[in-house]
């Protein structure tokens, strides 16, 4: 039998999983000076960007709220249009640092929708490349990643840099 091993992946399931905290809160709420540690690439008015801890692809970003909402009814019209215009200027630092094919962006809305946090909307943005999938994902459980997320992070957060 092949073992495969994703040591990442037991922090997932024990801690971060099972957790009644909100991230999207906890990791907005750090303050500045504290956005590498978290991960947060920039920080609007309404709404901010973060790596995503858990990445499918190598950039896998996100854009949420900093209220706590799990609905887009409950979002206002300005932060609606905040989170795109992010999500262009995400797509753009992607493009430039890691010249993907083509790109997912969307919403998991809800726990059956398979959203890991459910009460707190946020917008996916991965980058993609032709093969990108394979059985490590799909039947290993298990991601492959070519970059650590701190040197992600050091790469796209000079595209947000004023």
């Amino acid at each position: 039998m092949d073992i495969l091993w994703s040591p990442w992946r037991f922090r997932y399931v024990t801690e971060a999983a099972k957790s009644d905290r909100c991230i999207f809160c906890d990791k907005a709420a750090g303050g500045a000076s504290h956005d590498r540690e978290a991960l947060i690439l920039h920080r609007a008015r309404s709404s901010f960007v973060i790596l995503n801890l858990y990445p499918y692809p190598t950039g896998h970003t996100m854009i949420a709220p900093y209220d706590h909402v799990g609905d887009l009814s409950e979002l206002d019209a300005a932060t609606l249009q905040e989170m795109m215009e992010l999500a262009q200027k995400v797509q753009a630092a992607l493009k430039e640092s890691y010249h993907p094919e083509g790109y997912n962006l969307g919403m998991n809305l809800g726990k059956c929708a398979g959203a890991g946090v459910a009460d707190h909307l946020h917008l996916h943005l991965l980058p993609r490349w032709s093969g990108d999938s394979n059985f490590m994902t799909v039947i290993g459980e298990t991601r492959v990643q070519p970059e650590d997320l701190f040197t992600t992070y050091d790469k796209l957060v000079t595209f947000f840099r004023s």
